[in-house]
């Protein structure tokens, strides 16, 4: 034995705490979303330098031994271990620290403990009574735990505490906390495993399981987790839902749902999940006998026993490429919504395929919709199945200059059994014919911007080719003929503007003119000869300046129409904005495909519909990231009446907020809409302790002097645990009128709490 110059030994003993090191670093896996990302994950270089500090460094060349005694210090790549002495055993490949051992990371995490041993050739490391404080306040504490270089990482007695030790400043309680017997985090899928783990919430025991396994733990699995919920309403009363794992693997899931239903009985819902390494498929079944059965409107709903079967599954069988599929069964429409329940993709059965990549994108599906609420048999059998419905899109980018070609592809098959047709307030709707119909559309585009002067003139040239044929089998005497129609349209367009910008302290200004005209030789403006895609027209100033406004395929535009307008823009150093934009659009020559007689009156009342469209403007602002405001207006400029109005302001900061929002419609004889839409509201919420508030809202239908709905609650929020309860009730003019609820709610936040941080939730369902 002997003693030996601290800077010879540094380059052994640096090996052996960089070797240490890179074992620790398992740990950010275990914690994803909940610690930083940047959590004990610096990877170490062993050939970076490393130093050692120790009031004694012996090395034992009988037994191959470096040991240090007394204030150890090393540093490493920005870590730094100190420890009150070590001994690394060189042939064995083992490190031994004791004595106050801390470990900080490059980003300021620490972890704390009484030792640590590094065995296994440096590949096997122990650590007992282990504390790991992040630099964002969490707390992960253990009796022991084991990192092991080739598969695991294993804490007994773990807990984990996004608030740290939870107790405020005042001695207060807070937060959320999970312990377990046992976790043990598979690194190299990222898999955990809980053992036993335990729920508090404020310090208090809520929730406990036997065992859990998790795929990860990101934000987005953990919203995935089964959670209690609590709501009523007064066709089924107070529903408790407590929701557990009954099997959980890395594979498979087994979730019980068991629901009491004070007026109505025991609902049970059971549900199957399957994982696979390219995707995974859930299953779930639920169904109650009923009580009360007489309390529901409709007639289907008025039966012994309702239930549902939900399927839905998603697979990535190769790159850019997602396959999947979703079909329920329920024995009405009115179901989920009578017992609040969780729908998922209940309205459309389907299978698909989707590719996307940089420069396409690719989906095709087969669908059947349903309309989820009061809807009987019939009504369901008036939804249409899509046969197929396909979209492509294509873009190729061009040699500098030259500009950029899009193309553009649809397919949409409708097949129906009954007509669809409906009567409102004396203007006949028909949404659907029966039989079948098939609409194929295909368009090429090329456009290119150029820059002259300041002016910014992007011409644009295209093609579409439509094809469609309907079998005519519709009993409805509006009903389109059967036969086969071809259309091509040329299109052409010129959109110019001339962005002006100034700058003056604090704020830069930038105004924009904007003029297209924009020309269509459409044959027809019905291509797909019946209209199951472009059955609503809204005019705003967010699609102003479009060449084609229809949201489908099945009706276009067509003539030479002027779209006029411009946008100005004020930018402030402090983050704030205001912004409008508005203009007007001029049918100058050719139909007015919005003003043509349509049995699905899609255009009527739009402010399309005349030569000289309704002016649109839309208002943006934010000041400093507390308040905002966002406003839109549609005005008659025939007669300067007002014909839509959309108002809103919200604040937020220090816990107070609120908002105010408005809604005006004029009302539209031609369209069926006899009555103005014309609402105002206000929602506020009022801070009465540092982590309690007290909430309201109230909105008042205008039109019909009849208050909408009103509501109420007390809520719960210090950071890391937030919950509320709240009750509401409808109006006789809503659209659920006279509907009293219930509600309770709880969300789990990680470190980084406060608003739009990711959730667990625990909402009704």
């Amino acid at each position: 034995m002997k003693l030996v110059d601290r800077h010879h030994a540094l380059g052994w003993t640096g090996l052996a705490v960089l070797a240490g090191l890179s074992l620790l670093g398992a740990v950010p896996a275990y914690a994803q979303s909940l610690v930083p990302p940047d959590f004990f994950n610096v990877p170490v270089d062993p050939s970076a330098s490393t130093a050692v500090e120790a009031e004694v460094l012996v090395f034992d060349s009988a037994s191959n031994t470096i040991t240090a005694r007394g204030d150890v210090v090393v540093r490493a790549n920005g870590y730094t271990l100190t420890a009150e002495d070590f001994v690394f055993e060189r042939s064995a490949g083992e490190l031994r620290a004791h004595g106050g051992v801390t470990l900080t990371d490059p980003s300021g995490n620490v972890s704390r403990g009484p030792s640590l041993v590094v065995t296994g050739g440096l590949k096997q490391a122990f650590l007992d009574s282990l504390t790991i404080t992040a630099y964002n306040g969490a707390v992960i504490t253990a009796d022991s735990a084991e990192y092991d270089d080739a598969l695991h990482m294993i804490l007994v007695q773990a807990g984990y505490a996004p608030c740290g030790e939870c107790v405020d400043d005042k001695g207060r309680r807070i937060g959320w906390s999970v312990s377990a017997s046992r976790i043990v985090q598979n690194r190299q899928d990222g898999s955990v495993t809980l053992e036993q783990p335990v729920l508090s919430l404020l310090g208090v025991p809520v929730a406990w399981l036997p065992y859990l396994w998790l795929p990860n733990l990101d934000n987005e699995t953990l919203q995935r987790l089964p959670r209690p919920n609590i709501t009523y309403q007064e066709k089924f009363g107070v529903k408790v839902e407590v929701p557990f794992s009954v099997y959980s693997t890395k594979m498979t899931d087994i979730i019980l749902s068991p629901t009491l239903v004070s007026r109505q009985g025991f609902l049970m819902g059971a549900e199957w999940v399957q994982r696979f390494d390219a995707g995974s498929f859930r299953i779930k079944a639920s169904g109650l006998y009923q009580f009360d059965k007489d309390v529901f409107s409709l007639p289907e709903a008025r039966r012994d026993w309702r239930g549902a079967i939900q399927a839905q599954g998603e697979f990535v069988p190769v790159e850019d490429w997602t396959m999947g599929f979703a079909y329920s069964a329920f024995t009405d429409n009115a179901y989920f919504d009578d017992y609040a329940l969780d729908k998922r993709r209940s309205a459309v059965n389907e299978v698909y395929a989707t590719h996307l990549s940089a420069d396409t994108y690719i989906d095709a599906r087969l669908q059947q919709f349903s309309v989820l609420g009061n809807e009987t048999i019939e009504q369901r059998d008036q939804q249409g199945l899509a046969l197929p419905n396909i979209r492509v899109e294509r873009s190729f980018t061009l040699p500098p200059g030259a500009g950029r070609i899009d193309v553009e592809a649809r397919m949409l098959g409708v097949h129906r059994l009954l007509d669809a047709s409906k009567v409102i307030n004396g203007v006949p709707y028909d949404y659907g014919y029966a039989g079948n119909r098939i609409h194929g559309m295909a368009q090429a585009s090329w456009q290119n911007q150029l820059i002259a002067g300041g002016v910014v003139a992007t011409p644009f040239v295209g093609l579409r080719l439509d094809a469609a044929h309907y079998d005519g089998d519709s009993l409805v005497a509006s009903a389109p003929v059967a036969g086969t129609l071809l259309g091509a349209t040329p299109i052409a367009a010129l959109d110019v503007r001339y962005p002006l910008a100034a700058y003056s302290p604090g704020v830069t200004h930038l105004v924009e003119p904007i003029g297209q005209i924009v020309y269509r030789g459409a044959a027809s403006t019905a291509p797909g000869i019946s209209n199951e895609d472009s059955q609503s027209v809204v005019f705003d100033d967010t699609n102003l300046f479009s060449y084609n406004r229809f949201t489908g395929i099945d009706r276009q535009e067509t003539g030479l129409r002027l779209n006029l307008g411009g946008r100005y823009l004020a930018s402030l150093v402090d983050g704030s904005y205001f912004e409008l934009v508005g203009g007007q659009s001029f049918q100058l020559a050719g139909s007015n495909a919005f003003a043509e007689a349509n049995r699905q009156q899609a255009g009527v009342g739009s402010g399309l519909d005349h030569a000289n469209s309704y002016a649109v403007l839309g208002a943006y602002a934010g000041i400093a990231d507390s308040l905002k405001f966002g406003g839109k207006l549609q005005v008659d400029t025939g007669n300067f009446s007002l014909a839509r109005a959309g108002l809103g302001v919200s604040y937020g900061q220090d816990g107070w907020a609120g908002a105010v929002n408005y809604r005006y419609a004029a009302a539209n004889a031609a369209s069926g809409n006899i009555r103005d839409l014309h609402e105002v509201g206000a929602e506020v919420t009022v801070p009465v302790d540092e982590y309690w508030s007290i909430s309201s809202h109230a909105y008042w239908d205008l039109a019909a002097n009849s208050f909408l709905q009103a509501g109420g609650g007390l809520g719960y929020d210090d950071g890391y645990l937030r919950f509320s309860a709240g009750a509401s009730r409808t109006g006789p003019t809503h659209r659920t009128p006279n509907d009293t609820r219930f509600t309770a709610t709880f969300q789990l936040l990680p470190p980084s709490g406060g608003k739009g941080a990711s959730q667990i939730s625990g909402e009704p369902r």
